[in-house]
């Protein structure tokens, strides 16, 4: 384990890898909890609701690999020689690490790949992406991009108006579902049977508001990771776990005492986190959505990872452009 260094330092350590491609993925400290402070907060900007899902419409045809725009956010990553990306490495099948290669992989880190790709080009055959994954906890994912510690979040966020008032988002690229893990003897069918119990889900999270509203009487517990909740249902500290679909069925694939019930209480569209100043940036990720959803890579993708475990789909997720 890394030592955990003061946030502001781990970000000038970070910036100083080498550019070849071939990067560590480094754990992100805890940030800083907000101080209090007498002045009235800024207003929050409208969303309607029926539009969360809107997001920026891309600027025409993808420039060309290694030929981005002067003066955009694309040419200040092509400079840099490196994208960075927030990311979880113990989501099974979203991103999690290898324990044999040791490199982080699953569904969200193809989508951070491929937008590396678009910026930099495929890599030669045995070489790593021009990617640098910094490994955050569920409530560092807006943070780190207000902050400016990487360039784009894959982190399996929900998009909604809230979070619209802090970061902005892609266009959705995958609808998951909140749903709940319980252990494999156990006789409840739906989250009502479980009133009185005591359910994991991740801190900062959608799926603990939603667990919360769908079933008051449920006593809620918080891990700031995935693997945090999983530590505490094995432990027994937990009766079960909240959370999205995607996260669970790698839970259960991590455990065979565990099962997965059917009920789903929400859908949760995820949006690739980008800081809401770099809206060229959005725009630039959306043109590459929408290259690998249509070309079948996108397919390709949830074919290898999710599938598996939750089964085919007819098609990737349409766009909707409207801000």
């Amino acid at each position: 384990m890394k030592k955990l260094i003061p946030i502001a330092a781990a970000t000038a350590l970070l910036l100083t890898a080498c550019g070849t491609g071939n990067y560590a993925a480094t754990e992100i400290p805890a940030a800083p909890q907000p101080t209090t402070s007498s002045a009235a907060p800024a207003p929050a900007e409208s969303c309607d609701k029926t539009k969360e899902l809107a997001s920026y419409a891309p600027d025409g045809p993808l420039p060309a690999p290694m030929q981005m725009p002067a003066g955009t956010t694309m040419e200040r990553i092509q400079k840099r020689g490196r994208l960075i990306a927030g990311v979880s490495a113990d989501s099974l099948h979203l991103g999690s690490r290898n324990p044999i290669t040791g490199q982080i992989e699953g569904f969200d880190i193809d989508m951070i790949n491929a937008v590396a790709d678009a910026i930099f080009g495929p890599p030669a055959k045995g070489q790593p992406h021009k990617v640098e994954f910094r490994v955050i906890s569920s409530p560092q994912r807006i943070p780190v991009l207000q902050q400016n510690l990487v360039d784009i979040v894959a982190r399996n966020i929900t998009i909604n108006c809230a979070r619209w008032n802090q970061i902005a988002f892609s266009a959705e690229y995958y609808r998951s579902g909140q749903k709940t893990l319980v252990q494999l003897d156990s006789k409840a069918t739906k989250l009502a049977d479980l009133s009185g119990q005591t359910i994991c889900a991740p801190a900062g999270s959608t799926s603990l508001d939603n667990l919360k509203k769908a079933n008051p009487k449920i006593k809620p517990v918080t891990a700031d990771s995935d693997t945090g909740c999983l530590v505490l249902f094995q432990q027994g500290k937990a009766a079960g776990i909240s959370g999205d679909d995607t996260v669970l069925a790698g839970d259960a694939a991590q455990d065979p005492y565990a099962k997965v019930l059917t009920e789903r209480i929400s859908d949760e569209p995820y949006g690739l986190g980008i800081n809401k100043n770099n809206t060229d940036f959005v725009k630039f990720v959306n043109g590459v959505l929408e290259k690998i959803k249509t070309d079948g890579t996108w397919m390709g993708s949830y074919n290898k990872w999710l599938m598996p475990d939750l089964g085919k789909l007819p098609a990737p997720p349409v766009a909707v452009y409207g801000r």
